[in-house]
């Protein structure tokens, strides 16, 4: 009965929570816009090419150092079953033993990655002081699943804002200097900009900590039970991430060399993919910051009626979730669609990827749904089927890739792949979430 008086208070919390973060995440994408526009127009589209070569290792080794713990201390904490504290140093301790052993594999393998793997020597060095960030990415990212988890949003969007305004600050004081020196110091620079950004971020956490935030010696030790219960749900949702993030990984190294194999040159290849990512997949993604929020705020909702056996909310938490986000992509995509050369000559200066938008963006409506289907999978305990069908989709779009990159349709090999994904992500998450709630 408790629990169930409690629907009103959750339900305005759940909208509360959402609108925070929406708000939040537009003001933080505004900055990060101009971040981007600011820095591409800085260092010039050489810099951003090498930039976003060396963007999918990151993000695979920074998914292996910081577990997915927002996700993972988001659950954990909403459903109350472990103290706060415990669950913080323990996932502290974890974090940082892998983030150790994640800096010492970089040194002594960034040099194979960057020549024989990025067929560009200069990125061994960017590698290096992208592995310096995550110790900073991590514990930052331990905090917000804190917040998270308590349904507080407002510690989460405070924090992203600083961290941007901090970013942008030191990109007009130290990018310039860099510019110089040449390409590498410029990107090595944007890149050890994230540690002030990221130490700004961790620093407003603290102080939204609350006065009363029980500190017993006794949950200041890592605690071996609550470790386990951190790794058992962290692993597979980390493993699906992980696998998502080797496909991220492989492909550019997969539609170099074969696109190089298949008579194009490595200055073409560089620019369509470069302007691929930093432009086309960036301008379509504009409006994900309003489905983080949905995502991010319906995943501790979700665990908590889940836990108790709520089903009826459950299903109408998903409902509204999905047609919230639907109705997002579909106003996005068209708009972007419509308007996409003005768009990118007002964001870039360049109209490059203009093409790219006109294929993938009708489908990539779809691509919106798929945060909020995996958040349910995750809050239900289903992150071993987010890991499965995140295999899927990434062998289905790494074979299309492949076959699609000899039939001389240069960069569209890998549009067609990316809508290939798109579906059977959405397709298959929608299929495990109705057999296991209807």
């Amino acid at each position: 009965m408790i629990f169930k008086g409690g629907l009103n208070t959750l339900k305005n919390k759940f909208l509360q929570a959402t609108f925070i973060l929406m708000v939040g995440g537009l003001i933080t994408k505004i900055l990060g816009f101009l971040i981007r526009v600011i820095y591409t127009r800085m260092v010039g589209s050489d810099a951003i090419n090498l930039y976003s070569l060396v963007m999918p290792t990151y993000s695979l080794l920074l998914t292996i150092a910081t577990l997915s713990l927002p996700i993972v201390i988001s659950k954990l904490i909403s459903e109350k079953k472990i103290k706060s504290m415990r669950i913080i140093t323990s996932a502290t301790a974890i974090t940082m033993i892998l983030n150790l052993l994640v800096i010492i594999i970089i040194y002594f393998t960034k040099d194979f990655i960057a020549t024989t793997l990025l067929n560009d020597e200069r990125c061994g060095v960017l590698l290096l002081a992208m592995a310096l960030t995550f110790p900073f990415v991590s514990i930052s990212s331990i905090l917000k699943g804190y917040f998270y988890g308590k349904q507080k949003m407002i510690p989460h969007t405070i924090s992203n804002i600083i961290e941007q305004i901090v970013r942008i600050a030191l990109i007009f004081l130290v990018i310039p200097l860099l510019i110089n020196k040449g390409i590498v110091y410029a990107v090595m620079g944007l890149i050890l900009i994230s540690i002030a950004s990221e130490l700004s971020s961790i620093i407003t956490f603290l102080l939204f900590l609350p006065k009363k935030f029980r500190i017993c010696k006794q949950d200041l030790k890592p605690d071996i039970k609550t470790a386990k219960e951190i790794l058992n749900i962290s692993i597979p949702t980390v493993s699906g991430r992980l696998v998502g993030n080797i496909g991220f990984f492989f492909e550019p190294i997969l539609l170099t060399n074969i696109l190089l194999f298949s008579g194009y040159s490595m200055e073409f290849i560089l620019n369509e993919y470069g302007a691929y990512n930093a432009y086309t997949i960036s301008l379509l993604a504009m409006p994900s910051f309003f489905i983080a929020a949905i995502s991010s705020s319906l995943l501790p909702e979700i665990s908590r009626f889940y836990y108790h056996q709520n089903l009826v909310m459950v299903k109408k938490r998903i409902k509204q979730a999905l047609i919230l986000s639907f109705l997002v992509g579909i106003f996005f995509t068209s708009f972007i669609y419509i308007f996409r050369e003005t768009l990118l000559q007002t964001l870039y200066n360049t109209t490059k990827g203009s093409e790219y938008i006109e294929v993938l963006a009708p489908f990539f409506v779809l691509f919106y749904l798929e945060g909020p289907l995996q958040s349910v999978l995750q809050a239900i305990g289903k992150a071993k089927a987010t890991m499965y069908i995140t295999m899927i989709a990434v062998i289905s779009k790494i074979l299309a890739i492949a076959i699609l990159s000899l039939c001389h349709i240069g960069m569209y090999s890998l549009v067609i792949a990316e809508i290939i994904d798109i579906f059977i992500i959405v397709i298959l998450c929608v299929k495990t979430i109705r057999k296991e709630l209807y």
